[in-house]
């Protein structure tokens, strides 16, 4: 009887190893989608579609509105970082603030609300979601120096951010439109080695076999 129970209860446990696999691949093919969705949507000159790291609540209110014009505005009068001491309420009201920026298809205005949040909050929570899509506004801007920049600054800067994989696959493509074919190979390889099973090595490997 105990080895029938033992049985039972280890093939209830195999049900649910297959049933949290197929869960995560079911996750990792959503992630995938959104991603690329994403990125054909902001290189278009499209408004973004939601996106889980932006970890904003919806649309601008009149509070984050002011936020962004005080942002964009701040960028050309901040030379230097202010690393203003962190409050997390405010961090998030600017960096929602430049996000619905790419939302609204103003790209200079958010490039330049970007830049100014990461000049006063360089260490806030938001800081590596910011550096990286200020290499999307760039990218979509068509300013390729200054997103190869900005995704090579995530790894530098954040190198334990979730958005690392994504900002090296994009530094790749933007590496390989600048015509610099050969720092593409080398660093969508980094991304496949170093970061196996996200969405960023899944685009990567398919890159990769088409070089």
């Amino acid at each position: 009887m105990q080895l029938q129970q033992m049985q039972d209860q280890i093939s209830r446990q195999q049900g649910i190893i297959e049933e949290l696999q197929n869960d995560v691949a079911r996750m990792k093919q959503e992630n995938l989608e959104r991603y690329q969705d994403l990125d054909r949507r902001i290189n278009s000159g499209g408004a973004p579609a939601a996106n889980p790291d932006n970890s904003s609540s919806g649309g601008a209110s009149d509070a984050a509105g002011a936020a962004a014009g005080a942002a964009a505005g701040a960028a050309a009068q901040q030379p230097a970082a202010s690393s203003e001491p962190g409050d997390p309420a405010k961090e998030k009201l600017y960096y929602d603030a430049a996000f619905d920026l790419i939302k609204q298809k103003d790209f200079d205005k958010a490039s330049q609300a970007f830049n100014a949040f990461l000049r006063k909050y360089p260490n806030s929570q938001y800081a590596g979601n910011a550096q990286y899509w200020l290499g999307e506004v760039n990218l979509a801007k068509g300013d390729l120096q200054g997103a190869s920049q900005a995704f090579a600054q995530v790894s530098q800067k954040y190198p334990k951010h979730s958005k690392v994989p994504d900002s090296l696959y994009k530094l790749a493509d933007v590496e390989r439109r600048m015509g610099h074919t050969d720092k593409v190979k080398g660093i969508l390889q980094q991304v496949i080695t170093q970061y196996p099973g996200t969405s960023a090595a899944q685009l990567a490997q398919r890159d990769l076999q088409k070089l």
